[in-house]
């Protein structure tokens, strides 16, 4: 079923991502703590506002603070408030995170970072609903829903000591756990389109993809989640604004081996290239990836004789006979291609690495020089 705020916010139509999408519109409704589980930059934040925007409190405040990110000495004034004169340099009353929420939603992002002497100041508000600023002895009451968001697994923290057992049990009211981006590698296409678009909105800037270079970057195991997809995006879009994104333009780490794949991912137009060249190699792709070597380098594995390379010499020096350059420079071309692909077991883009020119470019010699000396 579409849901707007879901199928906009939170990308994805994997398996793993419709059953996440199920739980948050089962807990949203209701005021129960949340606990987000998931690794840096899977989208925790995310899932939170989609909470707050499909909850009954989605016209009063949201208000997100990372935990791990406000040294410990300030936290309890950033999360509660303080009076005026509190502590050195409280020269006003300051109202808290936990104040400006009041109607609506607290995102503790980064729970698991939030010093032992907090936590205990933390579990007071979600058991009595009531605080007080630093400073202060009047108690407010704290209508707030808290939804919370860690990266670290809290059972192993519990046991080691580092999180309040109480706490923990508090939060894990209804535990959402985000999937990480290699565990959704079918998202990735509809990811890439959705970023793309909001980097041609922000930075007037938009990329295109082959097949083959999708199909790569979808064999990543994605470290940094949707967040490092997002950046490759980026520096996709400014290093190749106008032209279609090939497996050889990839940064290398990106650059993985496709040729055991027996599908190619599905791209949105938007993304694919509409060149006449990139829709033939596309579409025969069995043939440009891997192409059969020639005669003559095959047999050179008996020993026979290999079209030799010019030496500097010879092209420094003009034959006596009549000579044709286009001809001799056409020749001196396919011998490397030929060699390049031979010791590429006849894969076109570990050969065009070789020779250091686009994939794209080395299938388009090789279709030429095929055409002319076999006529």
């Amino acid at each position: 079923m579409f849901n707007p705020v879901l199928d906009e916010s939170f990308v994805g139509n994997s398996v793993v991502i419709q059953h996440v999408k199920k739980l948050i519109t089962q807990v949203a409704k209701s005021n129960a703590n949340v606990l987000i589980l998931g690794e840096s930059g899977t989208g925790k934040e995310v899932v939170a506002n989609c909470l707050h925007q499909l909850s009954k409190r989605s016209e009063m405040p949201y208000v997100p603070v990372n935990c791990g990110a406000i040294p410990k000495d300030l936290l309890e004034s950033e999360l509660f408030g303080h009076e005026k004169g509190a502590f050195t340099g409280a020269l006003t009353q300051r109202k808290g995170r936990f104040e400006l929420a009041q109607g609506g939603t607290l995102f503790l992002d980064e729970i698991g970072d939030m010093p032992l002497s907090m936590q205990v100041k933390i579990l007071r508000v979600l058991q009595e609903r009531i605080f007080e600023r630093v400073g202060g002895n009047k108690s407010i009451r704290a209508d707030v829903r808290v939804i919370a968001a860690t990266h670290r697994d809290l059972e192993d923290e519990v046991k080691d000591g580092r999180f309040r057992e109480d706490l923990y049990y508090r939060l894990n009211v209804f535990p959402i756990e985000i999937p990480p981006l290699r565990d959704r590698a079918e998202d990735i296409p509809l990811l890439f389109k959705v970023l793309n678009k909001n980097m041609q909105a922000d930075m007037e800037l938009s990329v295109q993809m082959t097949q083959e270079a999708m199909a790569s970057i979808m064999q990543h195991s994605w470290p940094g989640n949707v967040r490092e997809l997002s950046n490759l995006v980026e520096r996709l879009g400014i290093m190749f604004p106008e032209e279609p994104v090939t497996w050889d333009d990839l940064p290398e780490k990106y650059q993985y081996d496709i040729s055991h794949l027996s599908e190619w991912p599905e791209l949105d137009p938007d993304l694919q290239s509409d060149s006449r060249a990139e829709m033939e190699i596309t579409a025969e792709k069995d043939t440009a990836d891997v192409v059969s070597l020639p005669d003559e380098v095959q047999n050179s594995e008996q020993n026979e004789p290999v079209q030799e390379t010019p030496s500097p010499a010879e092209i420094n020096t003009l034959p006596d006979h009549d000579f044709d350059l286009k001809e001799h420079m056409a020749n001196l071309e396919y011998s490397l291609i030929q060699q390049a692909l031979k010791e590429s077991d006849g894969v076109v883009a570990h050969a065009a690495k070789r020779l250091n020119m686009r994939r794209t470019t080395l299938v388009e010699k090789l279709r030429k020089y095929e055409a002319m000396f076999s006529s």
